[in-house]
């Protein structure tokens, strides 16, 4: 069986997670010669970024790759990186290289009529607790406060906030303001309740005020801190670390490759916990391979699934094959690509995780929803 065509689908849709801003994403369409159908995404986001990866895989990869074995998929991700090692090694290529290859491994699993866990081992986890991964955005302390008491109430395990996101509030960027809401929503929550922050990318903070900020914040337990720093500041997370502040450090969501991580891991070791995008690193194949880092360096790997359903079935399966997770996010609130772009939604059940036994990803991609949204 081999590759008949790959098609990049760029679309556009309204995220009600961030008051329907409009977000993009690349999905790759994969189709053998047997007439098998896999599916990968690319996250990509900003539409100039969206237009790179479509090009590089309509004009670049499908040239290279058309014909090829569909099951020699390390063969061909090492051909794909080879290929684009002048303007690759991270950015746009990796990208590129991820929805094929997040595609490659749905048609194996297919095509062996196995879950994707199951060609990764098995599961390491029978579930794991499912996450509100949120954006602070809304008018006021006690509204936010109130939204995130309602998705515990919902059934959620554990919350992870995304400060200083688009909308209308004032949490992200103030210490003082950061850190009362911590308060407030812990006094809310009671102690049991697991809260992750990700101070994330709308926030600059120096390393003086980012270890002031997290020390304040461990006194309300919370289970990491995300990004309190920009994100390649190697030498002030390594300050960070040293300081001891009292809580675990998150960062790594925007690594592209295994080499990155490794680099992170080996020589900066700041860092308690990764985010690894498979959709971003370099599909599946990358995912495991910085999944085998974390493992070598005791490291924790939390896999970022907000985007569509398919980076969410790719995460999902991964999260549940590797030793190393913890938790497993979810999209709070209904969105386009996560509730209609399949035909059966992936959500938690009493505030867990469980695997997607169905071959490949697990998911039956709805064409007429992904063509609606194409740009």
């Amino acid at each position: 069986m081999r590759i008949r065509d790959i098609e990049p689908i760029s679309i556009a849709y309204p995220d009600p997670n961030d008051f329907n801003v409009v977000r993009r994403t690349v999905l790759v369409r994969v189709e053998t010669t047997d007439s098998v159908i896999g599916w990968g995404e690319s996250i990509a986001m900003w539409p100039e970024a969206c237009k790179a990866v479509v090009a590089i895989i309509k004009d670049g990869y499908l040239p290279l790759i058309k014909g090829d074995a569909v099951d020699d998929i390390t063969a061909i991700w090492n051909k794909l990186r080879a290929h684009s090692h002048w303007y690759g090694e991270g950015g746009i290529a990796s990208m590129a290289i991820s929805g094929i290859d997040m595609a490659l491994w749905d048609i194996k699993g297919k095509v062996a009529q196995e879950p994707l866990y199951q060609l990764l081992g098995g599961l390491a986890h029978e579930k794991l607790p499912a996450n509100a991964s949120c954006h602070v955005n809304k008018l006021g302390e006690a509204a936010c406060v109130a939204e995130v008491v309602a998705f515990f109430e919902a059934g959620f395990n554990s919350v992870k906030l995304g400060f200083a996101k688009t909308g209308d509030s004032n949490i992200g960027g103030d210490p003082d303001t950061d850190v009362h809401f911590i308060k407030e929503l812990r006094h809310a929550l009671g102690n049991e309740a697991e809260i992750l922050v990700d101070i994330g990318n709308g926030v600059r903070w120096d390393v003086s005020t980012a270890i002031a900020v997290g020390r304040r914040m461990s006194e309300y337990r919370i289970g990491w801190y995300e990004e309190p720093l920009y994100h390649t500041d190697d030498a002030g997370y390594q300050a960070l670390a040293a300081a001891d502040i009292g809580v675990r450090i998150a960062s790594g969501e925007r690594e592209f490759t295994a080499t990155g991580y490794r680099r992170q891991m080996e020589f900066i070791n700041a860092v308690d916990v990764y985010g690894v995008d498979p959709a971003r690193v370099e599909g599946i194949t990358g995912f495991r391979r910085v999944d085998a880092l974390a493992t070598a360096h005791g490291k924790v790997v939390n896999a970022h699934a907000w985007s569509t359903a398919i980076t969410t079935a790719a995460s999902l399966h991964l999260s549940l094959a590797s030793p190393n997770t913890e938790l497993f996010e979810f999209k709070p609130f209904p969105v386009i690509v996560q509730d209609e772009l399949v035909a059966e939604k992936i959500w938690h059940q009493e505030g867990w995780a469980y695997p997607i036994s169905k071959p490949g990803l697990g998911i039956e991609v709805n064409e007429d929803v992904v063509r609606s949204l194409a740009e």
